[in-house]
């Protein structure tokens, strides 16, 4: 079906995150069936008209690591100051009384929140299936949201009577869960250029499933023609566990089991040392920076300006909103940004380049250079920021949305389909889905 043609009209300033990181003042944008068609001055009408006068207008951001199941379990008292396996042993038991319902309703939830700061293209990654529950309920929430999407079918095998963290409940038997990634890759998976959905596949983490369904999976991926992706170097006690029961660090045991290469991207790494960030160096392995959840858990701060020098595909990621709990992608950037400055000093990152990772560096993460820039032949995945508003009054340089903005769109466009339309979504009704959101939310905690 085609889409609405769409002249967003006077933007202030067009951060395009183009090969020339080029910035363009007074400028229009032309979309058609999609696509980003012309930019310039002064075009000719054509479709609908949108003015962005008083806008600051960047690619839509791109979110590389999420679990959207956990929006319904925000602020869970027993994890609220817990560090990383002591949080999840909390949440474990309130996640597997989960079923489709609290899936789909969650899932659209986070997705909405999302969309809301800014995000175009998200990831996803789904690793427990209690009751039912299956990754095409995530889907569907994205279908109806309208967000550009890349859920990644998840595992974990080895329950606590095996010596894993998960419940025995929680957990598969590896057969069916091969089986049920190639049911939804062959389902799901688009692999063409400008796609609304690309599923990836996704063991939990090292701690949860075992070594021969890490290396299993690669192989199933690799014949499918899929992204892998899975935590890694998260903490202290990640690296810990790493070498108890492995007998070597993460990134070495990710090298063994074909875990590195241009389709892996790994989640955290925040206790990659030097050899290993050398390693995913050589194999254009990629990472998505969690920053708001490492800070949450105490896992510390992920090194980001020594992977950024040494030239490897960071993304960011608002991860779990049970450890975050917030899903907003803008400010995860800002935090990304501080965070950096705050461990190698203020000059260490700039409001611009932490808001191409948030963008550009995230989509070659996900393997999409058609998204994540605003240049003709891209994908029209378009966020539009009012700078009229407090945050950015008294703003010498209103292009630096990270020191003084809004940490809400006004408007969004995906694939060039209104997403949100004067900073509501458009899509669903919201205030509906969040009532129907905190009764389960109720429900779970009695």
């Amino acid at each position: 079906m085609a889409l609405p043609d769409f002249l967003i009209k006077s933007c202030d300033t067009i951060l395009t995150m183009d090969d020339g990181r080029r910035e363009l003042s007074n400028c229009d944008i032309r979309i058609s069936n999609g696509i980003i068609v012309e930019l310039g001055q002064d075009l000719e009408s054509g479709g609908d008209i949108l003015s962005a006068k008083g806008c600051v207008v960047t690619p839509g951001l791109v979110n590389t690591h999420h679990h959207l199941y956990q929006s319904l379990t925000k602020a869970v008292p027993g994890g609220q100051n817990a560090l990383l396996f002591g949080w999840l042993k909390t949440l474990y038991p309130i996640w597997s009384r989960f079923g489709p319902e609290e899936m789909f309703v969650s899932a659209q939830i986070g997705l909405a929140e999302l969309a809301l700061s800014g995000c175009t293209l998200t990831s996803d990654h789904l690793y427990l299936f209690p009751n039912g529950a299956r990754l095409d309920d995530t889907i569907a929430a994205a279908c109806e949201v309208g967000l550009r999407f890349h859920p990644t079918r998840g595992a974990m095998s080895i329950g606590e009577s095996s010596g894993g963290l998960p419940p025995d409940s929680l957990v598969e038997t590896e057969s069916a869960i091969l089986e049920d990634c190639i049911r939804v890759i062959d389902t799901h998976h688009d692999a063409t250029e400008g796609a609304m959905l690309r599923v990836g596949v996704a063991p939990c983490s090292p701690f949860s499933v075992s070594r021969e369904l890490m290396r299993d999976a690669a192989l199933l991926a690799r014949d499918k023609g899929v992204m892998l992706h899975t935590h890694l170097a998260e903490n202290e006690e990640d690296i810990a566990y790493s070498i108890a029961n492995f007998g070597c660090r993460p990134g070495q045991y990710a090298e063994e089991l074909g875990w590195t290469g241009e389709d892996v991207w790994h989640a955290h790494c925040v206790k990659l040392d030097t050899t290993e960030i050398d390693l995913f160096k050589r194999t254009g392995t990629g990472v998505a920076h969690c920053p708001c959840s490492n800070c949450r858990l105490g896992s510390g701060i992920a090194p980001v300006r020594s992977m950024r020098d040494q030239g490897l595909r960071v993304g960011l990621g608002v991860d779990g909103s049970a450890s975050n709990d917030s899903g907003n992608l803008i400010l995860e950037a800002r935090t990304a940004m501080l965070l950096q400055r705050v461990a190698n000093g203020a000059d260490a990152m700039s409001a611009r380049e932490a808001l191409e990772i948030a963008t550009r560096g995230g989509a070659d993460v996900l393997g999409r250079p058609d998204c994540g820039r605003i240049a003709v032949g891209k994908r029209a995945d378009i966020a539009i920021w009012d700078v009229s508003g407090i945050e950015s009054a008294g703003s010498w340089d209103p292009a630096a949305l990270l020191l003084a903005g809004p940490n809400r769109v006004r408007d969004l466009f995906v694939d060039g389909r209104q997403i949100v339309r004067d900073s509501n979504v458009a899509t669903i009704d919201l205030p509906r889905v969040i009532e129907h959101q905190n009764i389960l939310a109720r429900n779970l905690a009695s």
